[in-house]
């Protein structure tokens, strides 16, 4: 945004500069910048990246600032300040988007921009200027002071009361990311992962402020208050899951038209038995964001045969994810970040049974779904319930409004012991795979994988 607050793809200069616009988080055009700043803090501010899972990504803030200055400098020139999409909303809403008074989450700011209370908020501004001088300028505009989502942006305008039908005056709760949000409004609370499954999905977890928390390499970060007020919130995740089956089926169009449908695909898929297709998939087609965090990873499909079909290759890729999220699972668990409980919440999850039947075989543990089919809409009522406060007919604290606001659906999808053998059998595989592929290719003593996914294939099929 410039000076006055205005977004510069609403300004004629720049309505057609795609670098003008949002930069969306699934961008990783700037992975050279991330490893450079990655780099840069191991050496000189290894704390840095102790809270962010150890590498810095190209879905963050800094790598995507960096490279607008690198590849269009006029862009990144006429920009008073960076913005992301949860503060500026917030500040439309309540006429607060002068620069110089915006409130920026807590949420964004942690997990995204590398700010922690521990070392007097964003990044000493002497490290940014070591990646580019002309970041000098852009530090000069953040704020010193982020806030949770128990605080009030501001209050609702009169232009925006008038387009959304509700009185003006009323307090604008801070913003945070929609999956966070959706782990509020799926009723996230110790012991419970949430997991948001869309195109993407993230892995939320909370912990006390009390508990003694281990810095978890290769997640999204560990940053007080970006979920509830009060307590840590930590956030792993895929970089696709939705997007994998839409590739497949959009892009590959495997059958055709009506047989290669995701509604199609899916009820085939849901016939075949754990192993029985004798393919095992890697979910890296946008990268890994957990527990690798490295963007230059891509996906694989392994087994296949002139005998292969669509909806083979459906489950193994639905399949492929489900083994990703065990690996997240896994990590936490490694780390002393344990699971009671799994919550899921997001189109898919609402969507597709047979997925989540999966997801339970393969994480052995029973999948339940989030009673509300827009969470992260829920959580964001919830935050604005709670900023209203009691008196204005809205609740004193988080649990007390979790409590009478969320819940979980009645059908949960329970792990079927004789799939959770079989997976436990594949996921050796994955893993195999996955470190071979991911962390040292030399290590990978790989010749058993696809004679060990026939074995398995040829029980499945007896």
């Amino acid at each position: 945004m410039d000076k006055n607050g205005t977004a510069l793809a609403l300004l004629d200069e720049f309505k057609d500069d795609p670098n003008a616009q949002a930069w969306l988080w699934k961008d990783h055009t700037g992975y050279a910048e991330a490893a450079q700043i990655t780099q840069l803090a191991a050496k000189e501010h290894p704390e840095y990246l102790a809270k962010c899972g150890g590498i810095y990504s190209s879905e963050w803030f800094f790598s995507k600032i960096l490279h607008c200055l690198r590849v269009d400098p006029k862009v990144f020139d006429a920009a008073y300040t960076w913005v992301e999409h949860a503060d500026y909303m917030t500040a439309l809403l309540t006429g607060t988007c002068d620069p110089r008074i915006i409130k920026r989450c807590r949420c964004a700011a942690g997990h995204k921009a590398m700010f922690s209370d521990d070392w007097g908020g964003y990044p000493a501004k002497d490290f940014l200027c070591k990646l580019d001088k002309k970041l000098r300028r852009l530090y000069d505009t953040l704020s010193k002071k982020i806030y949770a989502i128990d605080t009030a942006a501001g209050s609702l305008t009169q232009e925006w009361s008038k387009k959304l039908g509700v009185p003006a005056g009323i307090p604008v709760a801070m913003g945070a990311f929609d999956a966070h949000l959706g782990a509020v409004g799926s009723g996230i609370r110790e012991g419970t992962l949430v997991k948001i499954i869309g195109t993407s999905t993230c892995d939320m977890v909370v912990k006390a402020k009390a508990t003694r928390l281990a810095d978890v390499p290769g997640i999204c970060g560990i940053v007080d208050g970006s979920i509830l007020p009060g307590l840590w919130g930590l956030e792993a995740g895929q970089s696709a899951v939705g997007d994998i089956f839409n590739w497949f089926v959009s892009y590959i169009q495997a059958g055709g038209k009506d047989a290669g449908s995701h509604d199609a695909l899916t009820q085939k898929a849901a016939r075949l038995r754990p192993g029985q297709s004798g393919l095992l998939a890697l979910d890296w087609n946008n990268g890994n964001r957990t527990i690798l965090v490295d963007q230059r990873l891509t996906g694989l499909l392994l087994g296949q045969t002139l005998h292969t079909k669509p909806e083979e290759i459906y489950r193994a890729l639905i399949e492929a994810t489900a083994f990703g999220a065990l690996t997240i699972i896994n990590r936490f668990e490694e780390y002393g970040v344990h699971t009671k409980e799994i919550v899921n919440c997001g189109g898919i999850a609402e969507k597709n049974p047979p997925l989540m039947g999966i997801y339970a075989d393969v994480t052995s543990t029973e999948m339940k779904i989030s009673r509300s089919a827009q969470s992260c809409a829920l959580g964001s009522a919830i935050a604005a319930a709670v900023v209203a406060g009691k008196a204005a007919g809205g609740y004193d604290n988080f649990a007390a409004a979790q409590k009478q606001m969320c819940g979980v659906k009645d059908i949960t999808y329970k792990p079927i012991p004789e799939n959770v053998k079989v997976y436990q059998q594949l996921y050796k595989l994955y893993r195999q795979l996955h470190d071979a592929f991911g962390i040292d290719a030399d290590a990978g003593r790989l010749a058993n994988v696809m004679k060990d996914l026939l074995s398995i294939k040829e029980r499945a099929n007896t």
